[in-house]
């Protein structure tokens, strides 16, 4: 399979799906979420997908009532308007990584492969991860390493990079593990992931991204639509999390002059939703998930 898709039941749940609404997957990779939506929905409801990785263009769906946008999903609202949408019943976004990408391993995403150091999920796109290690400045990789792969040693990491980058470019991603091969800390295999998820998320601009989507949600999502989220490590849950509580990502309540809070959703889950025991053992890839809901007020 293309990619088995994460807490299935509970996101199509949390969504409360109406059989003429609106609805958009703004993450459409290996289809699994936008079928079961589109399974909900009558002959005047309608799905609007959005993925920027042009290999997504295998899984996509023949059926009248849904409509496929090969661009990120940073720019929604501007997207939807070409279809004179203004507002949805509902946005539904399955964060981070596809089992496919991880899978092809030319892309440079696991570690597992020897690759050229890509990590774009657009193809089309100018930033590579080649750009990020051999010619970021030395404090910038830092803060790439440390901010997005919360990884301590990441200035030592950096020193090193730079050091033998001047010997020679460092092209493949074993060649950039066998570099901080002697510096990786605790567990290997984690290690490397976070240093991966970090040059994958400066690439991408998942971050920047993301918040793009929460903040235009709040104009997209119509009175008691719903916002469901699946993040994939603690720097995706916490936007998601500070964005439902606030309205905003950093968090920051904001009152009004009547001293009521200005929060544009109210969270459906009070905790964060975990896959079960059954299904990481049917999908171990789906350990690290988590969903958030919120209905807009």
């Amino acid at each position: 399979m293309y990619h088995i898709p994460a807490l299935l039941h509970e996101t199509i749940e949390g969504l409360n799906i109406k059989p003429n609404g609106v609805y958009v997957d703004a993450t459409f990779g290996g289809g699994g979420h936008a079928r079961a939506i589109l399974d909900k929905l009558d002959k005047d409801g309608s799905l609007y997908a959005f993925d920027h990785d042009m290999d997504v263009r295998q899984n996509l769906i023949e059926d009248d009532r849904f409509h496929f946008i090969p661009h990120n999903f940073r720019h929604i609202r501007k997207f939807l308007r070409l279809y004179k949408l203004n507002q949805v019943d509902g946005i539904l976004a399955d964060l981070g990584i596809s089992s496919h990408q991880i899978n092809e391993g030319d892309r440079g995403f696991a570690t597992r492969f020897d690759a050229t150091l890509d990590m774009r999920m657009n193809a089309t796109a100018e930033l590579t991860a080649f750009e990020v290690v051999n010619n970021y400045p030395q404090d910038k990789l830092a803060d790439v390493i440390y901010y997005f792969g919360e990884l301590n040693n990441a200035r030592k990491l950096a020193s090193i990079i730079v050091e033998k980058r001047k010997e020679a470019t460092i092209e493949t991603t074993a060649q950039l593990i066998s570099v901080i091969e002697p510096w990786i800390k605790g567990k290997r295999s984690r290690y490397l992931a976070q240093l991966f998820q970090a040059l994958r998320i400066e690439v991408n601009q998942e971050l920047e991204a993301l918040k793009e989507l929460l903040l235009q949600s709040k104009y997209l999502v119509k009175p008691t639509g719903r916002l469901a989220v699946i993040s994939w490590h603690s720097l995706e849950d916490r936007l998601v999390k500070n964005f439902v509580r606030s309205g905003n990502t950093e968090g920051t309540i904001v009152k009004d002059l009547f001293g009521k809070f200005e929060t544009p959703f109210r969270p459906i889950n009070k905790k964060v939703i975990i896959p079960t025991e059954k299904e990481v053992e049917e999908n171990p890839r789906a350990r690290s998930a988590k969903l958030r809901i919120a209905e807009r007020l």
